[in-house]
């Protein structure tokens, strides 16, 4: 028996085929965060939307209500995701998009243009939110172990190719007639949403979410696509029953979606902590100060360095340009490197760079301004080689399966509740405080470092099931630590060696340690440790969840 196919694709092509229409899901959202930048302050643009003109905060705003519907896209995923599935909602976002996009070009000075330009960010903000909520569940729940870092990572990277494009297309369009100058980089981005949209209709839907919906043939058909194996072979038999002990590991294998409530429990599963460390994630993207170099760096070289328009677009194109080859970096070290190393590069070089901005910003000399105009590259380059990438990474792998989708949307949610925040307070902060804006960035990057080096647990090289045995094992290192016992399931003696050499250690550390402790596991060896740690029932045995601890008990 052949291997199934979907668009006469299976193995590598298809997986290939699903990384590239996910990598376009993000390239337009890339461009969508870009494309404002050179047209707030265009004089087309400022005179069709006559508040905009010479007014900071309407700037803000304009720019910023584009966050506000992402951030409702992200919430309609955290209700309808695990009901619409992954696909599904894929092509919603796209669809939404296109509609939005078309809403803000047809806006006319004889109408209310303002009104309906708002109206249109905001619809296309809410396509881009479910497709940011979406994309990196998708291809993490249908990658390899050995390549999901690197194609998530390389979805974050295309934001920054996506950037370079809007900006590039900004300036040329500059050259243009009046209604040109804005209306043609808008209504670009279509192409873009074309691409994500239909190609899904014929791609497969996750795996993982198909067998929590117990559609078991679908989803092991999937399975065995993805791998280029037949149905019936050992590993795919075997890929289906790791992913069915990890659903029943979460205590809601007999429902077809997941209370929101499930994302608040602890226990072996500790789903909350977990979705705590995705949200933590984007809100520390958000206000480390990216958006403020991203969106306003145009803005920024006029203000603060004092460049003319023109020139300040065109070093706008060519910091971006540094920012789409700094993204490529994590694509070659994130699984050598890891998520931590790269989360603790890249907060000191955000910092330093924002120390070096607001120094040579102090004087108010020409000369020293140019210190500063290196800062802005400095950070940019500091920000696409990681932190632009691991929030999207981070989340997607480390909450597990079946809390996966609403944890993630309410890591998204985090962001674009932020983004607004920052993008919203940017051009403000620059006309009253000036260089303490950079300041106040530098302060914020420097109180990262010590959450990120306490609580952010390596995930490296390890599969989605293995990540769910080392917060098992934190959970029972730490009851043991307490003095509480070990769970059903944990072999005393051995997990009481584990802890020998590192008493004293607080609660936060437990699953630090765990991640750097527990070895990597081949496909048998992680069912082998679910078991061992009560992740799996062994038996008649089920695990159900009850008021944020998970319970292993006899069936009736």
């Amino acid at each position: 028996m052949a291997p199934p196919k979907f668009m006469g694709l299976t193995g590598r092509p298809l997986s290939l085929a699903v990384s590239t229409v996910a990598t376009t899901g993000f390239l337009l959202f890339g461009y969508d965060q870009g494309v404002m930048s050179g047209i707030i302050t265009d004089p087309a643009f400022n005179d069709l939307f006559t508040a905009t003109k010479g007014n900071s905060t309407m700037q803000g705003f304009v720019t910023a209500i584009y966050e506000i519907g992402c951030l409702f896209g992200a919430i309609l995923i955290l209700g309808l995701g695990d009901f619409l599935g992954r696909r599904r909602a894929i092509m919603m976002g796209g669809s939404i998009m296109i509609l939005g996009v078309i809403i803000q070009v047809t806006a006319e000075k004889n109408s209310t243009p303002l009104a309906q330009f708002i109206i249109g960010r905001v619809i296309t903000g809410v396509g881009n939110g479910i497709n940011t909520s979406t994309i990196p569940t998708y291809q993490a729940e249908c990658s390899k172990t050995s390549n999901r870092g690197l194609l998530i990572c390389i979805e974050g990277g295309v934001i920054a190719f996506g950037t370079l494009i809007a900006y590039w297309t900004d300036y040329g369009a500059s050259y243009g007639p009046p209604s040109l100058t804005w209306r043609f980089p808008i209504a670009f981005q279509i192409i873009f949403a074309l691409v994500l949209a239909i190609p899904t209709y014929w791609l497969p839907e996750s795996p993982r979410w198909l067998l929590t919906r117990g559609r078991d043939a679908e989803g092991t058909t999937v399975i065995a696509a993805l791998r280029g194996l037949e149905i019936n072979a050992k590993e795919t038999v075997l890929q289906r029953q790791i992913i069915l002990d990890s659903i029943a590991a979460s205590g809601y294998s007999d429902r077809k979606g997941t209370p929101l409530r499930a994302c608040f429990t602890g226990g072996k599963t500790q789903h909350f902590r977990r979705m705590m460390l995705g949200v933590s994630s984007q809100f520390m993207q958000q206000v480390g100060g990216c958006n403020a170099v991203i969106y306003y760096f145009p803005i920024l070289f006029e203000e603060s360095i004092h460049q003319s328009h023109e020139i300040s677009l065109l070093l706008g194109g060519v910091n971006m340009i540094v920012y789409a080859m700094f993204a490529t970096v994590s694509w070659f070290i994130i699984e050598r490197a890891g998520r931590r190393k790269l989360f603790l590069w890249g907060t000191v070089g955000q910092g330093l760079s924002m120390v070096l901005v607001f120094s040579c910003l102090i004087p108010g000399t020409e000369a020293a301004a140019k210190g500063a105009a290196v800062g802005l590259f400095t950070y940019i380059a500091s920000f696409g080689a990681t932190w632009l990438p691991l929030p999207w990474l981070y989340p997607a792998e480390i909450n597990p399966i079946k809390t996966r989708a609403k944890a993630n949307a309410l890591s998204t949610c985090s962001n674009w509740l932020f983004n607004f925040l920052i993008v919203m307070i940017t051009p403000i902060l620059i006309d009253h405080i000036q260089w303490g804006t950079y300041l106040f960035f530098a302060i914020l990057n420097a109180c990262f470092l010590p959450v990120i080096y306490l609580w952010y647990p390596e995930t490296k090289q390890r599969s989605l099931e293995e990540i769910d045995i080392i917060f098992a094992k934190g959970f029972a290192d730490r009851q043991l630590g307490n003095g509480l016992g070990i769970e059903d399931g944990v072999e005393g003696g051995e997990v009481r060696g584990d802890l020998r050499h590192r008493k004293g250690l607080w609660r936060g550390d437990r699953y630090v340690h765990a991640a750097m402790e527990l070895r990597f596991l081949s496909d048998e060896e992680v069912e082998v440790e679910q078991r061992r740690y009560g992740l799996v029932a062994t038996g008649n045995e089920i695990v159900e969840t009850h008021g944020g601890e998970d319970v292993v008990g006899k069936e009736a």
